[in-house]
């Protein structure tokens, strides 16, 4: 057997980061994130940083798109990885993340004369406020399955988009102004103004660490273990007596919860929100991240998070002869999600079950 073959048998580099001491392991995660708090400066190694750096917006602006698409990609994949629940509608828990933050903080929210709460203050409010929509959106529908869920979770997000567009307490098209940015000063310099977009990045990976921690001893506990049985078969979850609703409720919750994350950091760093940014669209390209990059896999939702933000940007500013690449941004796209799914259906980096079973499943339908 050959070095390479070798390699991939015993697991590939998630196999070899197995076997090697706790030390080792821990020394390489710890090399990883120094690496990742370092990419605003990538723009500064010769040769290989001018490749990958933006040009239509600015590189630390288009790393904190990143770290939230990551953060979108992360909850969702709790819900569609880990429980197998399909949710087309994400973006409305986004919504509610941001527009909690809105009513609490800026000047233009009714609630404003009664509460006027600085940014920090807002954050606890806000992710109860989507937990909270989570459940009730759980509690009436997880007894659905499939399809039937997806329509629901799809009629959900357009409900949030068209109140926030039709009432006068969401404001519509004119939206929240003058959200407050997160609270710190260097020097009697705000750290997080309008100029800089490093701290918010800093920030966005703060939290990013985080929830990457607080899922992973979860998928590791008994709760884990319920989402993996009923992605597997449901009905023989409930056999076995696993309680399947409650476990499903703890999925969408906790997927609300990080997607709510996602919208306050947005709204704190945008500084206004509107109705026109929680379209159905923004669920659609999410959900196809968490499935180009790997469902069920924390490194593959986050490789698809990735992939979904810097693409379009990196193609703004870029055009062949007289045609802009990011008008064509979508098509692109579309085109390598196809090109993945082709030559990769189990994702770019797969959840070793979810490699299995497709594998298996190749085997089945194989000529004998």
């Amino acid at each position: 057997m050959s070095e390479k073959a070798s390699f991939r048998s015993n697991g590939g580099v998630r196999g070899w980061l197995g076997r090697q001491p706790a030390y080792v392991r821990w020394l390489i995660i710890l090399l990883a994130a120094v690496a990742a708090y370092l990419l605003p400066y990538v723009g500064d190694v010769p040769v290989i940083g001018p490749q990958i750096v933006t040009e239509g917006i600015d590189w630390p602006s288009a790393l904190f798109n990143m770290s939230y698409y990551v953060l979108l990609a992360l909850g969702l994949n709790v819900v569609v990885g880990y429980a197998g629940l399909l949710d087309l509608g994400y973006v409305g828990f986004f919504a509610v993340g941001a527009y909690g933050t809105a009513l609490l903080t800026s000047p233009d929210s009714i609630l404003y004369e009664d509460t006027g709460w600085k940014w920090l203050m807002a954050v606890p409010a806000a992710l109860v406020l989507t937990m909270i929509a989570g459940v009730l959106l759980g509690w009436p529908t997880l007894r659905l399955r499939g399809d039937y869920l997806a329509i629901v979770t799809l009629g959900f997000a357009e409900i949030i988009r068209i109140v926030a567009t039709s009432t006068t307490t969401l404001r519509g098209d004119r939206g929240f102004a003058s959200i407050p940015h997160p609270p710190g000063s260097w020097g009697g310099e705000p750290i997080f103004g309008v100029t800089d977009a490093v701290p918010y990045f800093w920030l966005g990976l703060t939290v990013i660490i985080l929830v990457i921690l607080g899922v992973r001893n979860l998928d590791r506990s008994r709760v884990g273990r319920s989402w993996l049985a009923i992605r597997e078969d449901e009905e023989a979850a409930e056999v076995m007596g696993v309680r399947t609703f409650k476990y499903k409720l703890w999925a969408f919750a906790i997927g609300a919860f990080i997607g709510g994350l996602g919208g306050v950091l947005f709204a704190g760093e945008q500084s206004f929100i509107n109705s026109q940014t929680f379209v159905l669209q923004f669920s659609i390209l999410v959900l196809a991240g968490v499935v180009m990059g790997g469902s069920g896999n924390m490194a593959g939702a986050i490789l698809g998070g990735v992939l979904i933000s810097y693409i379009p940007d990196r193609l703004r500013g870029l055009s062949v002869g007289d045609t802009d690449l990011y008008e064509y941004r979508f098509a692109m796209f579309g085109a390598v999600i196809i090109l993945i799914m082709v030559l990769r259906p189990q994702g770019l980096i797969p959840s070793r079950r979810r490699a299995m079973e497709l594998k298996d499943r190749e085997k089945e339908v194989a000529p004998q």
